[in-house]
């Protein structure tokens, strides 16, 4: 099994969207904000290689929307999931499957483009697609607050394909990755257990987007059920500490991954580092 950490955006958020109650004079010790209180963050999606599969987590903002759309997410030009993978010798036809996290549009949007006559497609076109299935009916019948997040465009051409797979709690199609369901960001997002060698490395989705948001009480706004996001989280480290995982963080531009220790704050990282920096 090889595992490629591969960037799809690199952008910006409201630093309050990250950080939700924590106040700006604790949270920009760590992330310095421009003059629109925007800091920088990234869509750090994963390619995993294993036997004959080429499985890659997320996919990123994709470019269907408007010029106004990328403006406000101060995204820079020039990078994309395609060329991430060319820069690894692939192109979207080897992808074999993509796996999403959960279908808000940061996650997503790349999976579809726009054709020559302005009709959504598929971009990864031998690719079998997997969610959850409460993600789905979650996204094609959006409440007030995510609605914005859940756009038609990405979510048709998927299931037009014949290659959408809607996976119930429980389900297990990829060897070596156990698939665990979340509920506090958005009802049903999935989160990937990699048995790679002799560690587990978790790619941590949207349930702790950054190293910033270990500690307890940072749950981002965006999260439809922050007390269960609490309660989730609570969970996760303790066995995270005692498992001694290796997290993947898909929106922290500094740092990649990290492990946990347990201190008297609580848990918080121990060590930062590159996965490709070290023996797994």
């Amino acid at each position: 099994m090889k595992l490629f950490p591969v960037i799809a955006d690199n952008w910006k958020m409201d630093g309050g969207v990250a950080f939700g109650v924590v106040p700006k004079s604790i949270w920009s010790r760590y992330h310095k904000a421009d003059d629109n209180n925007a800091i920088d963050i990234t869509t750090r999606c994963l390619l995993i290689i294993h036997n004959e599969r080429k499985i890659l987590v997320d996919v990123g903002l994709g470019d269907k929307r408007n010029a106004k759309y990328y403006a406000v997410r101060y995204r820079q030009p020039g990078i994309s999931i395609l060329v991430s993978l060319a820069q690894i010798g692939l192109t979207a036809d080897d992808i074999t499957d993509v796996l999403f996290t959960h279908l808000h549009d940061d996650h997503v949007g790349a999976a579809t483009r726009f054709n020559e006559k302005g009709m959504a497609e598929c971009v990864f076109k031998n690719a079998q697609y997997w969610a959850s299935e409460s993600q789905w009916d979650w996204a094609i019948n959006p409440n007030p607050r995510e609605k914005a997040a859940f756009y038609y465009d990405n979510l048709e051409p998927l299931q037009a394909s014949g290659r959408l797979n809607l996976l119930e709690e429980g389900m297990q199609p990829f060897e070596q990755i156990t698939l665990k369901v979340y509920n506090g960001h958005t009802r049903g997002q999935i989160i990937p257990f990699i048995n790679a060698g002799n560690r587990t490395v978790v790619y941590m989705g949207d349930f702790i987007p950054t190293l910033s948001n270990i500690p307890i009480p940072y749950v981002p706004p965006a999260d439809i059920e922050p007390l269960v996001s609490i309660a989730e989280k609570e969970e996760f480290l303790k066995a995270a500490v005692e498992k001694n995982y290796i997290l993947i963080f898909v929106h922290d531009a500094a740092n990649e991954c990290c492990t946990l220790i347990q201190s008297e704050k609580g848990v918080v990282a121990d060590q930062s580092f590159k996965l490709s920096e070290i023996q797994i």
